[in-house]
């Protein structure tokens, strides 16, 4: 208790209750009590949320085959996937995403068979768009760090289970790739974060995020702080829970590999 209760804390503690304290009773709130900015943000923050997941697993999963590849072989394989992830991580993310929604998704409507289709309804709008070039980036950042992750399991323990008999399939699902994950978890976080800052681009084909609804009530009442200020806290509160939920992720792995 004494410990927690240091002078450097406590200070720290009075600095941040009266920031707070200010900022709500010297700042204009009066706008969050509209039911129209209270359904924006609802819709803002879940839009953010389903994205950052729906991309963060697609992404993840893409990223298994391209490392491993890279690490493994063929040879054939190994160097589209390297290809893959130099184009990726060597360009901006913006422009990916201008490049399907403006230029791959403007295409569509001169396709007969494809305006035609089932799928149309869907390829029109923009989120599929935004899906797809999110998850690309997250594979392409994440293949490459589990291409180290796979080299770095050891050969030894992968040679005697092929001594045992066991399928090249169950040696990658019960060995390589659980190590290879415990050894990146950490970094998979870190990359979840920088993922969630990078959702606000999706505003700019269109979607409504939570960044997107900061600069419309910005728009609307000409508040200017407010919003932003707003914003900053629910990417904190957001960011807080990502870190909570890796360390339960890592607690659940074996602190230690062979």
């Amino acid at each position: 208790m004494r410990d927690f209760l240091n002078l450097r804390r406590v200070i720290m503690i009075a600095i941040a209750a009266a920031l707070v304290t200010w900022c709500i009773y010297s700042l204009r709130w009066d706008w969050l009590a509209n039911p129209k900015y209270q359904s924006m943000m609802l819709r803002g923050l879940w839009q953010t949320i389903w994205m950052l997941v729906v991309t963060m697993v697609i992404g993840f999963a893409l990223a298994i085959p391209i490392g491993f590849v890279q690490a493994a072989g063929p040879r054939w394989l190994a160097w589209p996937a390297r290809v893959f992830c130099s184009v990726i991580r060597g360009t901006p993310l913006l422009m990916q995403i201008w490049l399907l929604y403006y230029g791959i998704g403007s295409l569509f409507p001169s396709i007969p068979w494809i305006r035609d289709s089932a799928f149309w309804p869907i390829l029109r709008q923009a989120w599929p768009y935004a899906v797809v070039a999110l998850s690309l980036s997250v594979a392409g950042y994440e293949g490459e760090v589990l291409r180290g992750a796979f080299k770095s399991v050891p050969h030894g323990q992968l040679e005697a289970a092929r001594a045992m008999g066991m399928p090249r399939f169950t040696i990658f699902r019960r060995i390589w790739l659980p190590q290879a994950v415990q050894r990146v978890l950490p970094t998979i976080g870190g990359e979840t974060v920088l993922q969630l800052k990078s959702t606000p681009l999706i505003s700019t084909i269109t979607i409504m995020d939570i960044y997107d609804v900061a600069g419309r009530v910005r728009r609307d009442t000409l508040v200017v702080y407010e919003p932003l200020l707003l914003l900053a806290v629910t990417y904190m509160a957001i960011t807080a829970l990502i870190v909570l939920l890796f360390k339960w992720f890592e607690s659940r792995f074996p602190s230690k590999v062979a």
